[in-house]
């Protein structure tokens, strides 16, 4: 079916899993994209699996950020073909935010509002991510949406999201795909030099040396040793959390419950966060 721009063309398609997207899309994302069409395929959806490619403006700080943002449509559209997807729904701006109606945006549930987290580095982004997803879930039929563990407090908060304003919507989580060398895919990668990219290593690193001690405090020194020892300053966190809200550990709840550890750290003033189970 290919692009779809219009609004009734993509309501017309019918009941899908939608894989929400801002294009520029790497091997991980053509994974979730499969994923997507095998849940459809599943479900029995008449819409299949629907890509969106949306470059958000209310997710960036910057406005230089967002317009050097890549965008390579056709490549994306190929791709996401290639692997099953129905249509890829990629909206002008004025589609997504009408300039002549008023839209109830969603509050930020608990679980973007967090201290020590991706509000560290990036204040209001969540804000943005939530509405976009409240846009996407309204004009597109969702029946299932995929969202990688990679960004997990992003994952989590589109679960909350979804409960929070009651949503019809059910929230599929896709793994963190990784590179021969354990980095995990992002389209950020490009912007690491070759020793930035040896650096990069240490990320997962640090994550597997975190999931390796049961006690939270313990982990978070570890990592933090890992990182320092690779030669990587800027760190916004290495931290172990409950993974359901990812809320610090309370006394006694760790090894009774699933925790997170999560790391995002800059090398060559480039941003990568990555994160796994905890305890290993």
């Amino acid at each position: 079916m290919g692009v779809i721009t219009e609004l009734d063309a993509i309501r017309a398609n019918g009941a899908c899993v939608l894989v929400p997207t801002m294009g520029f899309l790497h091997p991980g994302h053509v994974e979730l994209v499969r994923q997507g069409a095998r849940e459809a395929e599943a479900r029995g959806l008449e819409g299949g699996c629907v890509v969106s490619v949306f470059v958000n403006p209310s997710q960036f700080n910057d406005a230089r950020d967002f317009a050097v943002y890549p965008r390579e449509l056709e490549r994306d559209v190929a791709l996401c073909m290639d692997v099953g997807a129905r249509a890829v729904f990629a909206p002008p701006n004025e589609v997504m935010y009408p300039p002549d109606r008023e839209i109830r945006w969603p509050d930020v549930p608990k679980v973007g509002r967090l201290p020590g987290l991706e509000e560290v580095g990036r204040p209001g982004h969540f804000e943005g991510v939530c509405r976009v997803l409240v846009r996407l879930f309204e004009v597109v039929p969702t029946a299932a949406a995929v969202f990688g563990e990679k960004d997990f407090q992003q994952l989590q908060l589109a679960r909350s999201l979804v409960e929070q304003e009651a949503m019809p919507v059910e929230i599929l989580p896709g793994p963190t795909y990784r590179e021969a060398d354990g980095l995990a895919m992002s389209s950020r990668n490009v912007h690491l030099s070759e020793e930035g990219r040896v650096r990069a290593r240490a990320i997962g690193a640090a994550l597997r040396e975190g999931r390796a001690h049961d006690d939270p405090e313990t982990s978070e020194r570890a990592m933090a040793r890992v990182l320092a020892e690779a030669g990587i300053e800027r760190v916004e966190y290495a931290t172990v959390r409950c993974a359901h809200d990812l809320m610090p550990f309370e006394p006694g709840e760790a090894g009774r419950i699933p925790g997170r550890v999560l790391i995002t750290a800059y090398i060559d003033d480039t941003r990568l966060l990555d994160n796994m189970a905890w305890p290993a």
